[in-house]
């Protein structure tokens, strides 16, 4: 069996057009559609760094030792990529990775890292290996982010577009643009064209030499800025879309950081320890015409990203791997438009941040909508357990693959969501089961409790109820203690 995984960035969970007919994704839609749609899954850490991190190596954040943005995935932890290319399966990167910061140190290089990054005489010599893909072409920007370089930057000179830079903003600041924007780019010249190329490119060495491979197409979009080329900027202008109402919510019955996110100018400096940028600790307060239009632009990149997909999708179809080939769609975290009054993200743990779509596709694979309980960290050893192979006790995750194939119903009845930005002021976990759902902070008396049963949109914290707390703390507590790895197995009695 080969792996095609296919993924997204900061993609809020209710964006799926099969079941949220606001949005178009007829390719989505097509692999939704002839695959399984698994509506309670979720990523392990709201942010991008930790949680991709945890795709590939099986470990929560707090275990593999990205945990947070500005951290890096150490070399030296095993990646499910290793573990494929030891088996024989040509492993394959395309897109973004961020297993690395944008900075660099002696003890913490990053390839990712100034000036490295921008360096195209590197990369054209470059492409792995890398955290075990054994070829990557990488680029690391948001839109037209001044981060440009890389692979894709690259690919741009071959077609011809040697004046590239003048589609990006420049790393002074001299070109500006507002948050939500049309782009000028050709859309022949975007990243998602790239992304898509390149993938098939690989899809078709490996079909024509008929080997067996893992394959991650990796899309940028649809994170923020909310920048997208034409006629996608302009796709949703004259459709409804829904917005949330905020007022449904009592900010006084939680955490002090949620009421002062939805207070314009307010001060945050009592959290900021370390001095870095604190992602969401920040006011969040806007102009609802202004939510609006980053919603309609925010579509409309899914939408250029579904295009992209698609011509991915074909090209399976095309080649005769359908059979052959297990195919996931996921992101790494979701995202907020208005949501409870937030904007983007941050460690306000709502479903809207850390509930993700997810997507399987394959031959023997159930079919529909399925409600159990899904975490990236199981990725890495479902994606063994189907082809065969010992999932390594280093693996804190656990094997999806019966209820992929509609043998079981669940493998697992809770999950964890870890959040660390500083590690005492801005240090929260989330346990969520089947109906409840509890956040806890370090060092600190308040937190969430939220019935998902009865409170769905999660407007009613009922931290207040002593005996529901003690209850949901305990199930919270077993839980990290069964997310320990223990990876010496015992061998004798002494």
């Amino acid at each position: 069996m080969n792996i095609l995984l296919i993924t997204s960035d900061q993609q809020h969970h209710n964006t799926i057009g099969r079941y949220n007919p606001e949005i178009s994704t007829p390719n989505l839609d097509r692999l939704a559609e002839e695959g399984a749609y698994f509506d309670r899954a979720y990523c392990p850490n709201p942010t991008c760094t930790p949680t991709r991190a945890s795709l590939i190596t099986g470990q929560y954040p707090s275990q593999h030792g990205a945990w947070t943005l500005g951290t890096k995935l150490p070399e030296s932890v095993p990646t499910v990529g290793d573990l494929l290319t030891g088996h024989g399966y040509e492993t394959a990167l395309v897109g973004k990775a961020h297993f690395q910061p944008v900075d660099s140190t002696e003890q913490y290089p990053s390839l990712e890292a100034y000036p490295v990054l921008q360096d195209l005489d590197f990369w054209r010599d470059f492409h792995g290996p890398f955290y075990g893909f054994s070829h990557v072409e990488l680029a690391r920007n948001h839109t037209d982010e001044p981060l440009v370089g890389q692979h894709y930057a690259l690919w741009m000179e071959e077609k011809g577009l040697t004046d590239w830079r003048r589609y990006f903003r420049e790393p002074t600041g001299t070109r500006q643009r507002t948050a939500c924007s049309a782009w000028d780019i050709p859309e022949e010249y975007h990243y998602n064209a790239w992304i898509a190329e390149r993938t098939n490119a690989l899809l078709e060495q490996y079909s024509r030499e008929e080997k067996p491979f893992f394959l991650w197409a990796s899309f940028f979009d649809p994170h923020p800025d909310y920048v997208v080329p034409e006629p996608w900027y302009s796709m949703y202008d004259n459709r409804e879309v829904t917005m949330p109402d905020p007022r449904e919510d009592d900010p006084a019955a939680l955490p002090p950081h949620f009421a002062l996110a939805r207070t314009p100018g307010s001060d945050f400096s009592a959290w900021r320890e370390s001095g870095y940028f604190l992602h969401g600790m920040h006011s969040h307060d806007q102009d609802p015409e202004t939510l609006k239009k980053y919603r309609r632009t925010y579509y409309g990149m899914i939408s250029m990203m579904d295009k992209y997909i698609g011509k991915i999708l074909d090209r399976v179809e095309a080649l005769g791997l359908e059979d052959d080939a297990l195919i996931v769609f996921t992101t790494d975290h979701g995202h907020f438009i208005g949501e409870h009054g937030l904007c983007a993200k941050g460690p306000f743990l709502y479903e809207d941040m850390i509930k993700i779509p997810l997507i399987v596709k394959g031959k023997g694979m159930r079919r529909g909508k399925c409600g159990a309980l899904q975490s990236l960290v199981d990725f890495s050893p479902t994606i063994l357990e189907a082809l065969g192979l010992p999932v390594p006790r280093t693996m804190s995750g656990r094997s999806q693959y019966s209820v992929w194939r509609g043998d079981q119903e669940s493998a697992r009845d809770h999950i964890i969501c870890e959040h660390h930005h500083e590690p005492t002021t801005v240090n929260l976990r989330t346990y969520v089961d089947e109906r409840y759902k509890i956040t806890v902070y370090m060092g600190r008396d308040y937190g969430e409790i939220f019935d998902l049963a009865s409170d769905p949109g999660e407007h009613k914290n009922l931290w207040g109820d002593r005996d529901l707390r003690l209850a949901l703390l305990q199930k919270y507590i077993s839980a990290e203690l069964v997310k320990e790895i223990m990876w010496m197995p015992r061998i004798s009695n002494a």
